[in-house]
């Protein structure tokens, strides 16, 4: 896959190119099983009915498939939140990756996340089956974190316990219904490292979906490598990425 630009029509149409794109990497992996690195929230939200779908059209086993979550928020005794929390991205994985995947193909992938208790572990379990196959990465809107990496993220930093800043935590008042105030958002989370993302992916595909991110589409665009005011940039750093957008998100008009 070379170094891509892609702008389709609507959030539906990313969803819909990105898991075309998966599918055929999980296929070329001929039955061995393949790391899919994931975020959670509103931009990945359309990708996985339709990955659902294409996995049971080419006859491949989702149970073949290790989904490898890019962080998840933490108590103020920084546990894991309750998956049941609308915000918590293991809950979300279950829900909204692994159920569909089931329902489609008998099998549920397996899903993977970091340990608050042992941060850096999460990073050498991803090392020892052999990296990450496919990353898919979003960008903040307002300060372009990625995964819960917040402008100054270090590019050697790997998966650990996070202070989730205050624009950070306000993107998060848009992306969840339930949330209402930037006060329930909880103040930690754990996540994984930009080194994690960027020294870990064989490929990666950055999806950027509304308005709203018209400018991370600027940054990330633009980049011609990692910048750390701008985390989400750190998909310039790994050599076989793709951008696919709307045409919201790459300023075009809209009907």
């Amino acid at each position: 896959m070379p170094n891509d630009l892609i702008i389709v029509d609507s959030p539906a149409a990313v969803g819909e190119a990105v898991a075309v794109r998966i599918a055929e990497a999980v296929e070329q992996r001929q039955g061995a099983r393949f790391l899919l690195g994931c975020p959670t929230g509103r931009t990945p939200s359309p990708v996985f009915e339709p990955l659902a779908r294409e996995l049971a059209r080419r006859g491949i086993d989702a149970g073949l498939i290790t989904v490898v979550l890019m962080d998840e928020y933490l108590t103020s005794d920084l546990r894991l939140v309750d998956p049941a929390r609308e915000y918590s991205c293991v809950g979300y994985a279950a829900n909204f990756i692994a159920a569909p995947l089931r329902q489609a193909c008998g099998n549920p992938p397996q899903i993977w996340h970091a340990d608050p208790s042992d941060p850096g572990n999460y990073d050498r379990r991803i090392a020892d089956a052999g990296g990450v196959d496919l990353f898919l990465l979003a960008s903040g809107a307002s300060d372009g974190h990625i995964a819960f990496n917040q402008p100054g993220a270090d590019r050697g930093s790997i998966t650990r316990i996070i202070e989730l800043g205050e624009k950070t935590r306000q993107d998060n008042v848009s992306t969840w219904p339930s949330i209402t105030s930037v006060d329930e958002v909880p103040g930690h989370g754990i996540g994984v490292g930009i080194a994690t993302i960027v020294d870990q992916s064989r490929q990666a595909i950055m999806m950027l979906t509304g308005a709203d991110k018209r400018h991370a589409f600027e940054r990330v665009t633009r980049a011609a490598g990692y910048e750390p005011d701008w985390p989400a940039t750190a998909v310039k750093e790994i050599e076989n990425h793709t951008v696919i957008a709307d045409l919201a998100a790459a300023g075009h008009p809209t009907h």
